[in-house]
């Protein structure tokens, strides 16, 4: 699996590189220091992933990132927090703050790894074959899996893929996120931003920004917010006073 760095900053861009090779064997395929000179090497060569900051002159991270093709993953690399909701709604793999922490990289791109394998053309892709009132099946190659809406953890949209996650495994079907929420009516499951469904019964802590299911950090997004504290905390707490 390939990779390209794309940051304005020299020294950025040296760190990210020695940490990349110290944590993972992803072979870096270029070094830019704008989105233009990136986009312009994107036009001749394939890349897997992309480790890109935001704060650049000329074209923004974001903007570069809304441009890329479907199957080009992202891992932003900034000194600024504010953007992290927004890099989800760009369907972005990671979002590290600088500077880099080796341990969240590795993850990151372990992460981008496992769905890239998900997500190639010589997977075999799952489909929904069917639910009931409190499970439904899942088609694996030739078999069909039966998967239980109370052993579900959280269902996570990527690209015109979702992810399911439960307590065992992580099964992948092409199908949007909206329609994979209404194919688990369930009132345990709620829409907690664009790119996840969480059952509450495994949220084990939240705060106004994050949710946290074992080891996983589900971001809060703002338009979703209102809805998940008044099913959540009972009309208890708000938003702003938590």
């Amino acid at each position: 699996m390939n990779c390209i760095i794309v940051d304005d900053e020299p020294l950025a861009r040296e760190g990210m590189r020695s940490l990349i090779k110290e944590v993972s064997d992803l072979k870096i395929t270029g070094e830019f220091s704008n989105a233009v000179t990136a986009a312009e090497f994107l036009k001749t060569h394939q890349v897997d992933l992309i480790f890109l900051d935001i704060q650049m002159p000329k074209v923004t991270g974001l903007e570069f990132a809304e441009q890329l093709p479907k199957d080009t993953l992202i891992i932003f690399t900034t000194a600024y927090s504010q953007y992290a909701l927004k890099s989800y709604e760009l369907d972005a793999i990671g979002y590290l703050l600088k500077p880099i922490d080796k341990h969240r990289l590795e993850k990151a791109i372990a992460k981008a790894v496992a769905y890239k394998g998900l997500l190639s053309k010589d997977s075999p892709k799952n489909t929904f074959e069917g639910s009931t009132e409190d499970f439904l099946f899942i088609k694996s190659e030739r078999r069909y899996y039966k998967v239980y809406f109370k052993e579900i953890l959280f269902i996570e949209g990527l690209k015109d893929y979702v992810v399911i996650y439960t307590q065992t495994q992580k099964l992948i079907t092409a199908m949007n996120l909206k329609t994979a929420h209404q194919k688990i009516a369930s009132e345990v499951f709620i829409r907690v931003s664009k790119s996840y469904v969480v059952n509450i019964d495994f949220i084990e802590s939240f705060d106004n920004h994050t949710l946290y299911v074992g080891e996983h950090e589900i971001p809060l997004g703002e338009v979703y917010k209102k809805d998940f504290f008044k099913k959540y905390s009972g009309g208890f707490m708000t938003p702003e006073e938590s």
